[in-house]
C-alpha cells in the first residue's frame, strides 16, 4: 500500500514538474547562454550517473527486495542507494532545465518527502531481518555512499525476469532531458508560450 502512495506522489510531482518545464523558460538562454549550457552538461552527467547507478542497483536488488537482506555492490556502500542515485538523476533532470530553480525545487521535495519513505523502508526491513540489519546499520551508512566500503560477489545470481522489468524504471531519467530539449524547440517557434522566466 504504501509503495503504491509514494508512486502516485512521485508521479504527481513529475507531472507537475513537466507543467511548469512547459509554460516557463530559462533567463539565462538570453542573458548568459554559456551558463544554460554549462548546467545542461551537469544535468547529462547527473543523470548518466543516476541511471547507471539504478541499473546496477537493479542487477542486486530485482526479486530480493524485502525477503533478502542485500548488503553487496552498491548495498555494501550504503543502505539506501537506489534512493541516492534517484536523488541526483532528478537533480540533473532540474540542471538540464538550465536553470537553478528547479534543482533547488527536486532538492526541497526530496528533502522534506523521501526521509519519511526510507525510514519507514527501514522499519520493513528490521522487523524481517532484525539481527542482521542491526549489524548493518551499524556498519553502512544510511543515505552517501562510502566507497572504501564497497564490496562485490566474484558471482551474483540475477533473475532475469526481474531484472528486465526493472529495466524501465532503472533508466526512466534517460527520456528527461530529451523531453526538455523538445518543450524548449517548442519554445522556440512559439507553439507552447513560455509565461515564467526563471534563473
Amino acid at each position: 500500500m504504501f509503495e503504491k502512495l509514494r508512486a502516485f506522489i512521485s508521479r504527481i510531482f513529475a507531472v507537475m514538474l513537466i507543467v511548469l518545464i512547459c509554460i516557463s523558460s530559462s533567463q539565462w538562454d538570453e542573458k548568459a547562454p554559456i551558463i544554460s549550457t554549462i548546467l545542461f552538461f551537469c544535468g547529462i552527467v547527473l543523470v548518466g550517473i543516476a541511471s547507471m547507478g539504478r541499473l546496477w542497483c537493479s542487477v542486486y536488488i530485482g526479486g530480493y527486495k524485502t525477503g533478502t537482506l542485500i548488503t553487496q555492490g552498491p548495498y555494501s556502500m550504503c543502505r539506501n542507494p537506489l534512493y541516492f542515485f534517484s536523488l541526483l538523476g532528478a537533480l540533473g533532470v532540474g540542471f538540464a532545465t538550465g536553470t537553478f530553480l528547479f534543482p533547488l525545487l527536486i532538492l526541497i521535495a526530496f528533502v522534506f518527502y523521501y526521509p519519511f519513505v526510507i525510514k519507514s523502508e527501514e522499519d520493513q526491513m528490521m522487523n524481517l531481518h532484525r539481527d542482521e540489519f542491526e549489524i548493518y546499520v551499524r556498519n553502512v551508512p544510511r543515505f552517501f555512499p562510502k566507497l572504501s566500503l564497497l564490496r562485490e560477489p566474484d558471482e551474483y545470481l540475477v533473475k532475469p525476469r526481474v531484472f528486465k522489468e526493472h529495466i524501465f524504471s532503472a533508466l526512466w531519467f534517460v527520456w528527461f532531458p530529451g523531453i526538455i530539449v523538445f518543450i524548449k524547440g517548442l519554445h522556440d517557434i512559439k507553439l507552447i508560450p513560455s509565461i515564467f522566466k526563471i534563473y
